[in-house]
């Protein structure tokens, strides 16, 4: 019924970012290009496409071809302002919860991480203090027109494809369908395990509708790992607080991210029994009072589950101390292409320099 009435505020947002595009692809308002191929992974709707772990299979996959690939992202969220590379001295409150798992992640495998509202400014400072990166991926860049993407990776969610969307207000789209004309390889995310072929040619033909008709299509699903316990909790939990059998075992979900119900499904069909779900919303900055509160729904022996995101937000001084004895575990969660494709994306990776003809 909403839709209805915010539908001529949707068509006039619209308008506004086509023209701002128009403005880019007419040359009225320049894009910077780089000495080094810029990766960008977007959407076109606001957030949980799974663009974080898109990021880190692109890094996993540049460093296993032998680039020194980089990270740049907006860094929504954090309290400072301005470009700014991810330290040890940093936080999710520095620097925001994706580039500091990003950096927790890669930080051994010598892959900077840098943010910044302006990404042009960002890419200039990786490239100025780490002059050997040979790719700069970009997190969520779709509508940052001042750079110029070598690959454009468009992701749209299966549960919540971009053509049945409308852009805001009536809808959660950023920018009109017709931008996915911009991406050079559209990602079809979170797919559920076995999906046929016929319901991907489905989705491939609407989608079709809105890309170039070169552009490849692919599919991916999630693929979760065993549980992990957080640091703080690791040396004093007892043994009876490490995973358990999950048959029928209660459990307790948190999560400050867009859509938790992947996670959330993917526990219960692993027989936990989901006794209570805090549920915030994305990007959420945990404070010391939701731990009080989760802590009224938990008995001894059931474990808490979270995402690898949420535990960089979980791990501010104040708010570790509430949650400290609880036996808090992270669900790592990586992407998987079904079929050739893994194959079909890497094709689309620029050579490694030494690689290079």
């Amino acid at each position: 019924m909403w839709t209805f009435f915010l539908l001529p505020f949707s068509w006039l947002y619209a308008a506004v970012m086509g023209f701002r595009n128009w403005l880019y692809e007419a040359g009225w308002k320049k894009s910077e290009s780089f000495a080094v191929p810029l990766l960008n992974v977007g959407n076109l709707r606001v957030g949980g496409t799974g663009k974080t772990p898109h990021v880190m299979w692109l890094v996993e996959e540049l460093l296993r071809q032998g680039h020194r690939p980089a990270i740049l992202s907006r860094g929504y969220g954090r309290l400072t302002r301005g470009p700014r590379v991810a330290g040890p001295s940093d936080s999710a409150a520095t620097v925001g919860d994706e580039p500091w798992q990003y950096f927790q992640e890669f930080a051994a495998r010598h892959v900077p991480v840098a943010v910044a509202e302006k990404r042009q400014l960002g890419v200039r400072l990786l490239l100025k203090q780490y002059p050997e990166t040979t790719v700069v991926v970009l997190d969520d860049a779709f509508q940052h027109r001042a750079v110029r993407p070598t690959l454009n990776v468009l992701l749209t969610e299966w549960a919540r494809p971009f053509y049945q969307d409308y852009v805001l207000p009536a809808g959660r789209l950023r920018e009109s369908r017709h931008g996915a004309r911009r991406a050079d390889v559209i990602i079809v995310t979170k797919c559920p395990p076995g999906l046929s072929v016929a319901a991907q040619a489905l989705v491939l033909q609407r989608v079709r509708h809105y890309s170039r008709p070169q552009v490849a299509v692919l599919f991916s699903s999630y693929a979760y790992g065993q549980p992990v316990a957080l640091a703080a909790n690791v040396a004093d939990a007892p043994a009876a607080l490490r995973p358990v059998s999950a048959s029928g075992q209660p459990a307790l979900l948190l999560t400050g991210i867009a859509q938790p119900s992947p996670l959330r499904m993917y526990l219960e069909e692993q027989g936990y029994a989901i006794e209570h779900h805090a549920a915030f919303p994305d990007h959420h900055a945990f404070q010391p009072q939701d731990l009080t509160r989760l802590r009224g729904h938990w008995q001894p022996g059931w474990p808490i589950f979270t995402t690898e995101k949420d535990a960089t937000r979980l791990q501010a001084p104040l708010v570790r101390a509430a949650w400290a004895g609880l036996p808090l575990y992270t669900i790592p969660v990586r992407v998987a292409f079904p079929g050739a494709g893994g194959a079909a994306l890497r094709s689309l990776l620029p050579p490694a320099p030494a690689a290079a003809s």
